[in-house]
């Protein structure tokens, strides 16, 4: 991967002379270009500057404007410098536009506020964050194989299988720690690395440990073996953590920042400081979670935000290397992922319309079978999107999180219907629907 371009050293007398010349050009220097765009100096170099500008001097204009509206962070880089972010015009819209989506029309929708399914949309969301999050830092298994898994409870058959189910349990861990009210501490970070990385890692003792200093330190390196970031020495890793626990406690006296804004630069603190010897990203983006779930952004819980990251990895890293070669101004990721968060969401509620349309069509068909209950009417409308599916006791318990006793009455209620039939496959019952279910359910056999 292409490192992007530094900035050149400051032009500031050149900037003062060409101003001087050219009064109009101090229109010019604000922290954005002409189009609202945060661009860093690698994006900027490639286009026009302004008249009466250089290149260097527009850049060194842009960068006086940021400085005097930049906000300041607890955190500091590898180069004692503090990390900065700049609230501009555009941070703002998206916040707002996420505030209103996340709290308005998408957060109302009778499929996730429908008590009787929104744990099932609960668990599927989880699942599939889990799955792609664990993808994004290598995991191979395929999300079909995941999802069995993770349905069917049944144990992981190797280290990629391994890592999905624990980060299924992470993200469960951090809900259960954001409903509990209770604040961040090292400790519940270290809890959480240790859940992601159980029964993965070459050494088991480094789950739960930050390096020490004595360990060869881990580096970011990109997949064509290109260093991207190098992290703070492991000296400095506890004192670190303490601090990243205070500001996501609001007890750092950093004044007021948006949660939103608060969640994604925990995001960005945690995986800047590479804390341990593998799962940096995965816990990252459980933080990122908790932090939203704890400021009472319930939505987050049913967003995917890995599979975004995993669609387009090189913006991902890309807004990580524009913080760090512009001196350690963060707010190229916080632009980065309110973007992200923005297409989480509306992803969320095209999968809802479209789980709505479908629940509709169900129905439609199910509305003359009162002897079905939610649970077997859900059964009932994956067979028919998928007539290929077939359906366990185990897997109908933890998707409803019903006694197994419960989920074993739905599926035999169906069977005795003449909706599903039933085969014995190694040493358990799986439940098919039949080839006419459509037909079956209409004649209401």
């Amino acid at each position: 991967m292409k490192i992007p371009e530094s900035p050149p050293a400051p032009a500031t007398m050149e900037l003062i002379t060409q101003l001087a010349q050219n009064p109009g050009a101090l229109r010019s220097i604000r922290s954005v270009d002409g189009k609202g765009r945060y661009l860093h100096w690698d994006e900027l170099r490639r286009r026009e500057p302004p008249t009466g500008l250089t290149h260097e001097t527009w850049w060194s204009g842009t960068s006086i404007a940021r400085l005097m509206t930049a906000r300041f962070l607890p955190f500091t880089g590898v180069d004692g410098q503090p990390f900065r972010f700049c609230n501009v015009d555009q941070v703002q819209e998206l916040v707002h536009r996420i505030d209103q989506q996340a709290s308005g029309q998408i957060a109302t929708d009778e499929v996730v506020t429908n008590l009787q399914s929104s744990d099932r949309y609960l668990v599927s969301s989880l699942q599939e964050e889990a799955i792609t999050s664990s993808q994004l830092e290598g995991a191979s298994t395929t999300r079909r194989v995941a999802k069995e898994m993770l349905q069917s409870g049944r144990q992981p058959r190797d280290r990629s299988e391994r890592m999905i189910l624990n980060n299924f349990h992470a993200m469960q861990a951090a809900a259960a720690l954001a409903a509990s009210g209770e604040p961040l501490t090292p400790d519940a970070i270290l809890d959480l690395h240790r859940t992601v990385t159980h029964d993965t890692l070459d050494d088991e003792l480094d789950a739960g440990r930050l390096q020490r200093p004595e360990d060869e330190r881990i580096a970011v390196v990109w997949q064509d073996g290109t260093v991207l970031h190098r992290p703070p020495p492991a000296e400095e890793l506890a004192g670190r953590l303490e601090l990243l626990c205070e500001f996501a406690n609001g007890m750092s006296g950093d004044g007021f920042v948006h949660p939103v804004v608060r969640a994604i630069l925990l995001h960005f603190a945690l995986a800047y400081d590479h804390p341990f010897a593998d799962g940096n990203g995965r816990t990252a983006r459980a933080l990122f979670y908790w932090s939203m779930l704890r400021s009472g952004y319930w939505l987050a819980q049913y967003l995917t935000i890995s599979s975004i990251l995993r669609g387009a990895p090189a913006q991902y890293a890309r807004s990580y290397l524009h913080v760090e070669t512009d001196g350690g101004d963060v707010t190229y990721f916080v632009l980065h992922q309110l973007h992200v968060l923005e297409r989480a969401i509306a992803g969320l509620g095209e999968y809802l319309a479209r789980k709505m349309e479908e629940q509709r069509r169900a129905e439609r068909l199910l509305r003359d079978r009162p002897d079905l209950n939610h649970r077997q009417g859900v059964l009932v409308s994956d067979a028919l999107r998928n007539p290929d599916a077939w359906f366990t006791i185990q897997a109908q318990q933890r998707r409803h999180r019903v006694a197994y006793a419960t989920a074993r009455a739905d599926l035999l209620g169906l069977e005795e219907a003449g909706l599903f039939a039933r085969q014995l496959v190694g040493k358990q019952f799986v439940f098919r629907p039949t080839g006419d279910l459509a037909a079956r359910l209409a004649a209401r056999v």
